[in-house]
């Protein structure tokens, strides 16, 4: 991958010494609508808070409580690990191992991936290595982490990629080749043929939702949980896919919400992965350039892409952070951050 000769500067900067202010800036905004104006200040920069990760991901925000200021979490693919970020500390490991508990070599992507918090403020993970969906209480003395589902019908899944806690307790999950150690040519490890997109509920029963997709892998629920929108990384088929909601849980046929084609064609650097939803309904996406920022239209069930914080490299996920404006991407070997005038669920 080419780099600029700023990112190269930034490369060799460790992640433990951006702990200060002012942080150093990455990239640029491209705007299209105007609507995007009242979801981004004028002045909005790109601030890259570390670097050096292998492959960030998975961004989630931890809410402080009483005295205690919130912090960052996300995933070092690669190095199985989570990282912990706050304004006062900077970054440093926060979990390691963090998805793969094994003895022996595995892949070359062992780690969790996308982290979420439940409703009961449990750390939810997908985990690569383990191949698992587990919680972890970030109390004090709670105790380790406890598998919430590891297989369908008796056959383990492939490699957790997502996660998208719903209200009721129940976790919707993506689950692609990207952590098996031949991904999706691995016929020794790999036991499920598909790349599904399932729920487990708080019994612990699994639930296959959809089949039909190649390269499932972002999550996120619409502000009303009506919707269920899903990334697919696949770059022939480069799309977020929208599903609504049933009543039981399960979901019904799938729409294109949006289409990134036209930025694969282009050769911009990545692919739809993974996205949050603010509370006006805008999917805020990794996306080929950097984060796609989209609007929904109710009339037409498709959504208009407003702009794209340009990132220059591949980039993983996001989350909203501290008051909920605050958007953090974790994006190749950088952990960015940009202050928006929305507000994330």
């Amino acid at each position: 991958m080419k780099k600029s000769a700023l990112l190269l500067l930034l490369t060799s900067i460790s992640y433990g010494a951006l702990a200060q202010t002012p942080y150093p800036t990455i990239g640029s905004i491209e705007r299209l609508d105007a609507k995007l104006d009242a979801l981004l200040p004028k002045d909005a920069k790109l601030e890259v808070l570390a670097s050096g990760f292998d492959w960030s991901e998975g961004p989630v925000w931890i809410k402080g409580s009483g005295n205690t200021d919130g912090y960052l979490l996300f995933s070092d693919v690669p190095q199985n690990t989570v990282y912990k970020w706050s304004e006062k500390e900077g970054c440093k490991p926060f979990m390691k191992p963090s998805g793969y508990t094994g003895v022996a070599p595995y892949s070359g992507e062992p780690g969790s991936n996308g982290l979420a918090v439940d409703a009961k403020g449990r750390l939810i993970s997908a985990e690569h290595g383990d191949r698992r969906i587990s919680a972890l209480s970030l109390a004090e003395r709670a105790g380790g982490k406890i598998t919430l589902a590891d297989q369908y019908k008796g056959k383990r899944f492939n490699s957790p990629n997502d996660v998208a806690p719903h209200s009721n307790g129940s976790v919707y999950f993506t689950d692609p080749p990207y952590g098996l150690p031949e991904r999706e040519k691995d016929t020794k490890t790999r036991e499920l043929a598909i790349h599904g997109v399932y729920r487990v509920t708080l019994d612990g029963n699994v639930t296959l939702l959809i089949d039909n997709l190649t390269r499932p892998n972002g999550i996120a629920f619409s502000p009303d949980e009506k919707t269920l929108y899903i990334a697919q990384s696949d770059p022939e088929k480069p799309y977020i896919m929208a599903y609504p909601v049933q009543a039981d849980g399960t979901v019904g046929k799938g729409r294109i919400f949006y289409d990134a084609s036209n930025g694969v064609r282009q050769n911009l650097p990545g692919l739809p992965d993974g996205l949050k939803v603010d509370k006006n309904g805008n999917v805020w996406s990794s996306g080929p350039g950097g984060i796609l920022i989209i609007a929904p239209d109710a009339a037409s069930g498709t959504g208009k892409l407003l702009g794209t914080l340009k990132t220059g490299v591949a980039t993983a996920n996001c989350a909203f952070g501290n008051d909920g404006s605050t958007l953090y991407i974790t994006a190749d070997m950088y952990l960015i951050r940009i202050k928006t005038t929305a507000k994330g669920l």
